[in-house]
């Protein structure tokens, strides 16, 4: 199990000043829409001055046409992150087109597919999707897994029934963990590290219980020395 921290402050400067605050761990660190469309390329450039040994995950959840998908994923690839996401709904032959595209790359990025989003409830999934998030999830996962995805991007409660629809070595990234039970905000889904484990997460994301604390170093480090346990 791999903590990843969501960098999800409203400036790079707060962002890079949490970073900086935790750069004597290699941990992963995920970059998202707001912070890459603001910031940039530049900003992934910061953080690997930070600690080269960060992992950057690049959560831009990418969605549209299969060529313009690979397009992307190829840009991204030259970006020197670790891992990005595409979602699952853009369908198989986008998933191939991506793969395909990266293939040529030696030390290609980790491919994350986005199954059911951790803000859903699952009265508002089954409206947008026909079909409960658990059953919809595991569909998803085994088009990215049959489509040579390294992974996909789920809730906690769902990690388990994947992996045993797929692989235990086809990786899960879930977000909404709140390490200790604390609030869960806008997620519907959360889960302790405890809960996380036992499910099998490959990589637990956490957002604001770290951000938001008085100080984030010493949540990271709790969050770590419970990880160690495991």
């Amino acid at each position: 199990m791999d903590l990843c921290v969501a960098l999800d402050l409203p400036s790079a400067e707060e962002n890079l000043a949490l970073a900086e605050s935790l750069k004597t761990y290699n941990i992963w660190m995920k970059v998202g829409f707001r912070a890459y469309i603001r910031d940039g390329k530049a900003f992934i450039g910061a953080l690997k001055k930070i600690n080269p040994e960060f992992r950057i995950f690049l959560d831009l959840k990418l969605y549209d046409i299969p060529n313009t998908m690979a397009d992307a994923a190829e840009e991204i690839a030259k970006l020197g992150v670790d891992m990005f996401n595409i979602h699952a709904s853009a369908g198989a032959v986008a998933m191939k087109s991506v793969m395909q595209r990266l293939s040529s790359y030696e030390n290609r990025p980790l491919v994350l597919a986005v199954t059911a989003l951790t803000s859903f409830d699952e009265e508002n999934f089954r409206m947008i999707y026909e079909k409960g998030i658990n059953e919809k999830a595991e569909q998803f996962a085994k088009m990215s897994f049959e489509n040579g995805l390294d992974g996909v991007v789920c809730s906690t409660f769902e990690s388990r029934a994947i992996k045993n629809a797929t692989s235990n070595d086809f990786l899960t990234l879930c977000p909404g963990i709140r390490p200790f039970g604390e609030d869960a905000g806008d997620q519907q889904r959360v889960a302790t590290l405890e809960r996380a484990y036992e499910e099998g997460v490959d990589y637990p994301v956490v957002g604001r219980p770290v951000y938001r604390d008085s100080d984030p170093k010493g949540k990271v480090d709790e969050i770590l020395k419970v990880i160690s346990t495991f």
